[in-house]
Formats: structure tokens, sequence, C-alpha cells
């Protein structure tokens, strides 16, 4: 469902790909008009090369309203919006969407999940439901 922006080399390899940081972007599936870019340290060598390496739990979110805001009638307090592999096997990086009804903003928190001994990384964006093109 996300769509890759681009990569930058971040460490050259002599053997296998480089290292890179690479940015993709993805919209809120449930609610139109939020749309989120996510980077991921990804790791190359001969190992990120055949897809076998375990990447870094090192990542940075960013969502922001890109057209009018429609929420949903009943959108759940809590839900995955993204998920994406880091390694062959056990971990992956999940954004989740929260909904501060208080505030009438949505949270998006990115997290590294491990099956075992999971990761404290996580990142955070806040899209404040406001109207759009308005005056």
């Amino acid at each position: 469902m996300a769509e890759q922006v681009a990569c930058v080399t971040t460490e050259w390899k002599l053997i296998g790909a480089n290292h890179r940081v690479c940015v993709e972007s993805f919209p809120d599936p449930k609610v139109p008009g939020v749309t989120c870019h996510v980077s991921q340290a990804r790791t190359g060598g001969i190992s990120g090369s055949f897809g076998l390496a375990q990447d870094p739990s090192q990542f940075s979110l960013a969502c922001r309203q890109t057209g009018p805001i429609t929420l949903p009638a009943k959108l759940p307090k809590e839900a995955t919006v993204f998920a994406e592999d880091t390694s062959i096997l056990f971990k992956e990086t999940r954004v989740v969407r929260m909904w501060d009804e208080a505030h009438k903003t949505l949270v998006y928190l990115a997290i590294s999940r491990k099956l075992i001994d999971g990761a404290p990384a996580n990142s955070i964006s806040t899209v404040p439901v406001m109207p759009w093109g308005e005056r």
C-alpha cells in the first residue's frame, strides 16, 4: 500500500547493496485527506541484497492533512494503518492511528515490533482535524 518516494545512500558497500534510508508515503486507508511519510534505515551488504538482513529500528514519521478530512462514522480509537517487515522473520515497523477525541486530533505512532525482546524505538506525528480550504 505504501509508495516509495526515494532512497538515499548512507554507506557505500563494496559487495552488495549500499546501506540507505528510504522514504515511503501512504494514505490513511480509513481517513481520506491524511497522508503519512515514513523514513526507514535499510541494511545493505550481501545479506541486505538477499533480503536476509535485519534492518535497524531507525525511522521517522510525518503525517499531514493533504485534503479534506472525512472521518468515518465509527472511527476506532486505535488501528494499524501501515506495517512493513524489517527482517526475514519476527520484526516489523508498524504505524498505529489513534483518535484523541478530546482534542479532535489524529495521532500516528510508528513503532518497531519484535516477537521477542520488543524494541522501544518510536516516532509520533499528529494531525488536527480542521476544515480544509474554507475561510
